[in-house]
């Protein structure tokens, strides 16, 4: 889908308007959580690990893995390995 989009003369003259407002709304799609990962990459034309450097390029950190994520993942690995899914 192509949508057309009027920017106002002053933002018009940025010297990438278009790639400016579209990266704009894929970040604010992703901090909102109206686009996943995955969907906030391919608006920009990236990949997983590119959409990543691109966040972390712009300082980004809204949905970075932390302590929390780290603390659920090891949980859900000690529950695998007690009912015998997971190896040592």
């Amino acid at each position: 889908m192509e949508i057309t989009v009027k920017l106002p003369d002053d933002l018009a003259q940025h010297a990438d308007p278009g790639r400016e407002a579209l990266e704009s709304l894929a970040v604010e799609g992703y901090r909102s959580g109206a686009l996943s990962h995955f969907q906030a990459a391919r608006v920009l034309g990236l990949s997983r690990f590119e959409f990543d450097g691109f966040l972390k390029e712009r300082q980004i950190y809204d949905h970075a893995y932390g302590e929390k994520e780290l603390e659920e993942d090891l949980a859900t690995l000690q529950a695998l390995r007690a009912e015998g899914k997971m190896r040592e």
